[in-house]
């Protein structure tokens, strides 16, 4: 993969209504970096292809097309402080699927961003 550093064995690829909006959300909330996007010039509203760096995971996305249809996706992840994560993604416009509570491998939450894709934040319990 061109313009990207060492990736882990399974990448996501989403293809979303909305990566625009996706990419936002995981740069305001998870401090996601782009490391490449790119649209077409006759559709610049349109993601092409885009790979995001959040920690030392790559997350690559794309819009969805009369060929390539959008796909439902979840993604979980581990965070170090739970409750402000959830508390950012509200502030950009995610939908509480399942509020905080302490569960016995975090505490943990489910969001729904702008571009439907669900996230399961979480992060170790304080002792």
């Amino acid at each position: 993969m061109s313009n990207t550093r060492d990736t882990q064995t399974v990448t996501p690829y989403l293809i979303l209504n909305g990566a625009a909006r996706f990419i936002e959300f995981a740069r305001e909330v998870f401090g996601a970096e782009t490391e490449l996007e790119e649209r077409r010039p006759e559709e610049k509203a349109r993601v092409m292809h885009a790979q995001l760096r959040i920690g030392n995971s790559t997350v690559m996305c794309a819009d969805a097309t009369e060929q390539w249809k959008a796909e439902a996706a979840g993604l979980f992840i581990n965070v170090t402080d739970a409750d402000t994560s959830f508390e950012k993604a509200q502030q950009a416009g995610a939908t509480v699927i399942m509020p905080l509570s302490d569960q016995s491998y975090g505490r943990t939450c489910g969001v729904k961003d702008p571009a439907g894709v669900t996230w399961w934040i979480t992060s170790p319990i304080a002792p």
